[in-house]
């Protein structure tokens, strides 16, 4: 009779059956008994396995919560060189969580994830030295690191990394590398880029003279990612992240130029909107006194930014 290699003892085989379960994969989805495989494996030494368990008990998926018991799985798989335990091992230690709170050793095992690539862990070990929690205060170092994790696509990374630019903290500063890196973190729907790129574009910083004069001109469509990024960080700048995301999920279902309407018609959920005229959107919302801003849409396209 042939077994199959998980019932036999394999550990690579029992964490593939662990993850089949966990994602419901050709399977139907069961957490406990992903947590089953995953430990049979963890207990073999298989460091994904003990990763991915000490995940569980941190999040309490198919097992209890408990902090103490994450940490021990994260431990033994973060010692096996695991860069996903080493990060949750170091964030364990920068909160607190299933061990005392410890900014050195969360350093060091940030640290350790960030060399092997983590982006996660290069922004956390970034945000080390830009704070002087745990190390000694070192902006350019900071910059370097944040700067790894932005070019691997990190959103997070590449809205810091423009913000360094805009402030001149650990590089020199330069709104036109500024807004390249919100551009970029605007793309992929990152909330703060999106207001920070939006309010670029409403005073001038890091934009070619010509963009701020299609701005003041306006225009009836909307015209290439960065237009529409833009209109999102307007809108997100006045009433937050739902909003945003309203215009976000449209956007992504529509490949073509977009009606004035159409747009009002996708930020409708979350924003109290009215159109006055094919150019123009007037946003209502109350802060203290009630406050009107209007918003002029943006004929423009990424050539507009250098």
């Amino acid at each position: 009779m042939i077994q199959n290699p998980s019932e036999q003892g394999h550990a690579r085989a029992q964490y593939n059956l662990g993850l089949r379960y966990f994602t419901g994969e050709g399977i139907a989805r069961d957490d406990r008994e992903a947590i089953r495989w995953f430990r049979l494996a963890a207990e073999q030494g298989y460091a994904e396995a003990q990763h991915i368990l000490g995940a569980a008990y941190s999040e309490g998926r198919g097992v209890l919560q408990d902090d103490r018991e994450a940490v021990r799985w994260y431990r033994l798989a973060a010692e096996q060189g695991n860069a996903d335990a080493q990060y949750n091992l170091g964030v364990s230690y920068a909160s607190g969580r299933g061990v005392p709170q410890d900014d050195r050793e969360a350093v060091r095992w940030y640290r350790l994830a960030a060399e092997q690539g983590h982006d996660h862990a290069q922004v956390a070990f970034g945000k080390t030295y830009a704070t002087g929690r745990g190390v000694p205060r070192d902006e350019v170092g900071a910059v370097r690191w944040f700067r790894l994790a932005a070019e691997q696509g990190h959103a997070e990374a590449q809205h810091i990394l423009g913000v360094a630019y805009a402030s001149g903290r650990g590089v020199s500063q330069d709104n036109r590398e500024a807004a390249r890196w919100y551009r970029l973190a605007a793309e992929q729907g990152y909330p703060k880029a999106l207001e920070t790129l939006g309010a670029g574009y409403t005073d001038g910083r890091g934009v070619r003279p010509g963009a701020v004069a299609a701005a003041e001109r306006g225009g009836r469509w909307i015209s290439g990612k960065l237009a529409r990024a833009v209109l999102f960080g307007l809108v997100g700048a006045l009433v937050g992240r739902a909003a945003v995301l309203g215009v976000l999920d449209y956007m992504r279902s529509s490949e073509s130029d977009l009606d004035l309407s159409e747009v009002a018609s996708a930020i409708a959920p979350s924003l109290p909107m009215m159109v006055d005229s094919e150019t123009e959107i007037t946003a209502v919302f109350g802060i203290g006194d009630r406050l009107t801003y209007s918003m002029t849409l943006i004929n423009v396209g990424p050539e507009d930014v250098s």
